[in-house]
């Protein structure tokens, strides 16, 4: 056993299986006799074109002696028979060719895979514009090199670990940790009319003799994603693969499990946000539509775009008149019928770029070099606080010669009564990042305010982590009980502030919380606690919820991330052998993680001595030339 594996010790057993008997896919093909139209109008979906086998229908790129050079990377692209060949030269290394595995996408890109060793898929970085009908690199300012974490055969490149989830139906990762291979295994590539209503082997039965063959855990029709489940449920499956999330198991859950069950949501980070919550990274929709009214009000993914297409149920501004017209809409009764298509609202010209509705309230973000997608927030544009919030503004934009001084007096002369130009979180926000104890009051009090969308006061909580001291600790330990799982889970980390006592009386009483990314947080944070001198209960809630958490990280062994938490972890529990074959494992899939290199180093230190360090210290300079934290490191290692 690998030392790193001793943190989880009897946790890589696999689950014990379950009694009843659960449902099993049975392919998307066994749906179209019944519902013919869904079916056809899936089939030409971006959903059941996620991930297919490369055949002359699906690979749209040019593979007729096609070359393309970028830096050190030079490919060239042919067809061999029925197969789809690139090959491959890097710098020196020699020559490889790879036969197309499966192709991903298609439109506005279509991206190939490569199996590099037997089951691990890479997603090769060129890539091809389906609109242009050339090839491009996803990364034209990059020259990254073999070896780097994030060249087309690193870690964060690989498919099955990385992307696959949401390009399939029914999979499983399978990675052995020990072998450092995927078995991989999915029940459909492409996302399946499974992949939302869940294996359809009980709803069969359903239609064939009125039962669900002993099935458990299906609604009355077989399926495990309940038909009648409200808006909210139904959002929660489509953000499983809309979202900037980590996933809590090996694969797809169960459809129809909660999403806090399922994964942690990434807040509004500054590495992913804008401080007033634009989307900054590619963060999908979900982040962002849960800070819109729209969510509030219970507006849901399928009153605009049609689930089975995944295409918008109208073109152009007709998709928002559904509601937002004079007529209004009877589902929404709190929207106040207005014409909003007319010069009168938007104030340009009738058909013009400026009078679509997205243009102002959904402003785009490219990704991927030419994947423009769209913020979900629906915000209303303030121009007015783009000094203070150092966020883009929609409306320069566009008037890219014009400041966001002179969008603000525009809007203010056009909405003189407007109510929509008051405080805004994200001044709090953007104060927070440069200056979070200054912002702690404002925090404070945005956490608290059940008005503000949940993920706006998860947030909040998050920036005070650095500004957090007891008393903070014990304001905020009423929203350990908050409604919200986001708003739980963060209040939850502020609980490291607080003395080891009042952590534990506070924290142990939510072991049992419904949400397990709360139950995860909590078992984080108690990492270490005396659990021999708890009440019995208590000690097998706090066993319970370790175990259960610890399973997860071991779903997610080709992570370095997950690695730098097992250090942690082993460091917490002073098992110094445990840390460093973790953070080992870290740098190996990651050879540009620093911060485990130094902590690498310094561990090699205090164990094996001062050359034992230079030694790893070279070897981490060799990943990472003229780095100034390993650069300061070498001067702190004592000669002997």
């Amino acid at each position: 056993m690998r030392p790193w594996m001793i943190v989880l010790a009897g946790l890589l057993l696999p689950m014990a299986a379950s009694a009843q008997e659960a449902p099993h896919h049975v392919g998307s093909q066994a749906c179209g006799s019944c519902h013919a139209a869904e079916s056809q109008a899936w089939s030409e979906s971006h959903h059941a074109l996620a991930w297919t086998p490369p055949t002359d229908r699906n690979v749209l790129a040019d593979f007729d002696d096609a070359d393309f050079a970028h830096g050190s990377l030079s490919v060239h692209f042919a067809r061999e028979g029925d197969r789809f060949i690139a090959t491959v030269r890097e710098g020196d290394r020699p020559e490889t060719a790879y036969p197309v595995h499966s192709v991903a996408g298609i439109a506005p890109l279509q991206q190939y895979l490569f199996e590099t060793e037997t089951g691990r898929l890479q997603s090769f970085d060129v890539v091809w514009n389906v609109e242009r009908k050339r090839w491009y690199p996803l990364y034209p300012d990059q020259d990254v090199p073999p070896g780097d974490g994030l060249h087309w055969t690193g870690t964060y490149k690989n498919w099955n670990g990385r992307c696959a989830e949401c390009h399939a139906t029914g999979f499983a990762k399978n990675y052995d940790p020990r072998s450092q291979s995927y078995r991989s295994t999915q029940a459909e590539i492409g996302v399946g009319c499974e992949a939302c209503h869940g294996p359809a082997s009980a709803h069969l039965d359903w239609t064939a003799n009125g039962d669900l063959g002993g099935v458990q855990g299906v609604d009355a029709y077989g399926f495990t994603m309940k038909t009648e489940a409200g808006p909210d449920a139904w959002i929660q499956q489509c953000a499983g693969c809309h979202a900037r999330r980590e996933p809590f198991e090996d694969g797809n859950p169960l459809p129809g499990t909660p999403f806090h069950d399922a994964y942690r949501l990434s807040l509004l980070q500054p590495d992913l946000y804008f401080s007033d919550g634009q989307i900054r990274d590619e963060v999908y929709e979900y982040g962002s539509f849960l800070q819109s009214k729209m969510y509030d009000r219970g507006v849901s993914c399928t009153n605009c775009h049609d689930p089975h297409s995944a295409r918008l149920k109208a073109d152009g501004n007709a998709v928002c008149t559904q509601c937002h017209s004079p007529a209004g809409n009877a589902a929404f009764p709190t929207l106040r019928p207005a014409d909003y298509d007319t010069p009168e609202h938007h104030f340009h010209p009738p058909g013009s770029e400026g009078a679509q509705c997205a243009a102002c309230h959904m402003p785009e973000r490219t990704y991927m070099g030419i994947d423009a997608r769209r913020d979900h927030s629906f915000r209303i544009p303030r121009p007015d606080l783009s000094a203070k919030t150092g966020a883009p503004d929609t409306c320069t934009s566009c008037h890219a010669d014009r400041p966001p001084e002179w969008a603000a007096a525009r809007i203010a002369e056009w909405y003189p009564a407007s109510t929509h130009r008051g405080p805004h979180y994200g001044e709090a926000f953007a104060l927070a990042r440069t200056d979070p104890l200054a912002a702690r009051p404002d925090l404070m009090v945005l956490a608290s305010d059940e008005s503000r969308a949940d993920i706006v006061r998860a947030t909040a909580l998050y920036l005070l982590e650095t500004a957090a001291n007891a008393d903070v600790a014990g304001d905020v330990a009423p929203l350990l009980s908050d409604a919200s799982p986001l708003v739980r889970r963060s209040a939850v980390r502020l609980q490291r502030a607080a003395s080891d006592q009042d952590k534990i009386v506070r924290l142990t009483g939510h072991l049992r919380d419904p949400s397990r990314s709360v139950r995860f947080s909590v078992a984080q944070e108690l990492l270490g606690a005396p659990i021999a001198y708890m009440p019995e209960r208590t000690a097998a809630d706090m066993r319970a919820a370790m175990t259960e958490w610890q399973r997860s990280l071991a779903s997610r062994l080709d992570f370095p991330e997950t690695h730098l938490v097992l250090g942690g972890i082993a460091l917490q529990l002073r098992n110094l052998p445990a840390a460093l074959g973790a953070f080992r494992e870290a740098v190996k899939l990651d050879p540009q993680q620093v911060g485990a290199w130094v902590t690498l180093v310094r561990l090699t230190a205090a164990t094996d001595g001062a050359q034992a360090a230079r030694t790893v210290l070279a070897e981490a300079r060799t990943h990472n030339p003229a780095n100034p934290a390993l650069d300061d490191l070498g001067a702190q290692i004592p000669e002997q």
